[in-house]
């Protein structure tokens, strides 16, 4: 109880404190530190995100690559990936 009443005396003599208490300067730090490491986890995961799409798009150059050649040598680039049965175009009849 004394501690509330110095502190009422102070605020009535119009005496303002220099400094925080240490509780909530920890309780800041602590905070503060926590929000800089999300920070920098979410950096590292954009970093990572942007790694893995530039993987994607490399991976796609491949198979249009691939499906060029199938193109050329198999006059088609519908396979099924289970079985590599290649699934040819039917000759479709215009009805006159």
């Amino acid at each position: 109880m004394a501690k509330n009443t110095s502190k009422k005396i102070k605020e009535l003599k119009g005496i303002k404190p220099e400094t925080i208490s240490k509780e909530h300067l920890d309780k800041m730090q602590e905070l503060i530190n926590s929000l800089n490491r999300s920070q920098l986890e979410i950096g590292s995961m954009e970093l990572r995100k942007h790694e893995v799409m530039h993987n994607m798009e490399s991976l796609r150059d491949d198979l249009t690559s691939l499906q060029k050649e199938f193109e050329k040598d198999y006059g088609t680039f519908d396979v099924d990936i289970q079985t590599g049965k290649i699934n040819h175009p039917e000759d479709v009849k215009v009805n006159s």
